[in-house]
């Protein structure tokens, strides 16, 4: 029997040839997921795709290929449905090699670039959520809301939750 090693709610992996990747552990997400464009299949069949973009300190440019992929559709926790390709990629967890079945998604608005879901974690570790590998940063987004909050309250919940729009950002 393998002892379950004990990791926190963002930690640090390895994907394929990318080393020191933050990654938020979500027990209520089943899938994991990686940033991924240039999403492609070839001629030949083949699913070709670079992690993450320009923008991304992460990039490199590397084009990785799978000959071993499928279609799925992921329903958002919106509802709105996207048909996205799953592959399998070499990572290592804390220190241990295991292969992570990810779905490759467009992760740019998310604070972390890849999400491990329950399947990866289920049988090989236990999630302390007091433990973080990575420090939250302050949300660009939320820092403008509460500033104009703090202007005038009055106008902010006009703007934004008093319409039809519920919360909705510009």
């Amino acid at each position: 029997m393998h002892v379950k090693e004990v990791i926190g709610s963002n930690i640090l992996i390895d994907v394929a040839n990318y080393k020191n990747i933050p990654a938020k552990v979500d027990t209520g997400a089943d899938s994991s997921a990686i940033w991924a464009t240039d999403i492609n299949i070839t001629k030949d069949n083949i699913l070709e795709f670079k992690l993450f973009d320009k923008n991304s300190p992460f990039y490199t440019g590397e084009l990785l290929t799978s000959k071993r992929f499928k279609a799925l559709i992921v329903r958002s926790s919106h509802g709105d449905e996207q048909i996205r390709y799953r592959t399998t990629l070499p990572t290592v967890i804390n220190g241990r090699k295991i292969k992570v079945l990810f779905n490759l998604a467009d992760r740019s608005k998310n604070h972390f670039p890849v999400l491990i879901g329950k399947r990866t974690i289920r049988g090989k570790f236990i999630v302390d959520v007091s433990q973080k590998a990575v420090k939250p940063t302050k949300k660009l987004k939320s820092n403008r809301l509460n500033k104009e909050l703090h202007e005038n309250p009055y106008k902010f919940h006009q703007k934004y939750l008093r319409s039809n729009k519920k919360g909705a950002t510009k």
